[in-house]
């Protein structure tokens, strides 16, 4: 059992969509209003049918005033991670400190292509990922003097000027499945953020996966619970109980305790468009669960 400590995050994963165009600010806002932690966007700026993530992000920072944000993930073969690390941190100063960096390699390689974007094997995604969150942390180390110099394999720069520093130490949120990108997650990165629906058998998977992550935290001198355990969730509210979040609040609570308390997971985003299940994660799931993981906490 692993249980690496952090307070508990819950949050929504809303779709993009350009229509109607308000319907994902709405949505941000009423997750707001509900009282939940974190709004975070999927991007594939190759998806005509989304809005551009990163507009809408700034957009719902401007609409909101106390909720976290973050991409989940963002598309980094598409974004520039000199460029990538200015935008975060402008968006962080502009929004009093809440944004997060959700970060992924990249994965749908022909329309990324199709749009000019590079195409890259397994292992070329995992050393770019690494290359960019070097970048990204180098920008904004602006304590350090002198310009940010870097000739990696798929990112150069030459002398780039450091700044703007954010408002907070943003966390850089890796989505990631394979050995190597969760190793490098252990060893670079601030938190992990993968799908429960995309592990094919379910929560168990987990504990490999984080021992894989623990490893890679290991091996750079990290304490893996540097390393905080997110989770996308999807599921369905109804009267009696059924399969794996499927079935009353109560039923919700007490398996997101588990996956707490049993596999360290300290965010759950639930992938949901309509402001009633927000509300109802919000209300019914969310402070039940933190009452049974405290009470957890405190038996051991």
């Amino acid at each position: 059992m692993t249980d690496y400590g952090h307070e508990l995050l819950f949050g929504t994963f809303i779709t993009p969509t350009a229509r109607p165009p308000t319907h994902a600010v709405e949505l941000a806002v009423a997750a707001e209003r509900a009282g939940l932690d974190l709004v975070t966007f999927q991007d594939h700026p190759y998806q005509p049918a989304f809005l551009d993530t990163w507009t809408l992000l700034s957009y719902v920072a401007a609409r909101t005033g106390r909720i976290r944000l973050s991409g989940n993930v963002i598309n980094l073969p598409l974004r520039h991670p000199g460029v990538l690390a200015r935008a975060a941190a402008s968006l962080d100063l502009l929004s009093g400190g809440r944004f997060e960096l959700g970060i992924g390699a990249g994965g749908f390689w022909d329309a990324i292509a199709a749009m000019g974007g590079p195409r890259r094997s397994p292992g070329q995604a995992v050393e770019a990922l690494e290359e960019a969150i070097e970048i990204i942390r180098e920008l904004w180390d602006t304590e350090k003097r002198g310009g940010v110099r870097f000739d990696g394999e798929h990112y150069r720069l030459e002398g780039a000027k450091r700044g703007p520093a954010p408002d907070h130490d943003i966390g850089i949120w890796v989505g990631a499945y394979k050995p190597r990108m969760l190793r490098l997650t252990g060893r670079m990165a601030d938190g992990w953020v993968p799908s429960l629906p995309y592990l094919p058998g379910g929560p168990a998977d987990l504990t490999e996966m984080n021992r894989r992550i623990d490893e890679g935290a290991a091996s750079a001198g990290r304490d893996p619970s540097a390393v905080r355990r997110l989770l996308n969730i999807s599921g369905q509210f109804q009267p009696s109980r059924g399969s794996l979040l499927v079935g009353p609040p109560r039923q919700w609570a007490e398996e997101l305790a588990e996956l707490s308390l049993r596999y360290g997971v300290s965010g759950f985003i639930l992938m949901a468009d309509d402001v009633s299940s927000l509300e109802r994660f919000a209300a019914e799931v969310a402070p039940a669960t933190r009452e049974l993981v405290a009470a957890g906490r405190a038996a051991r």
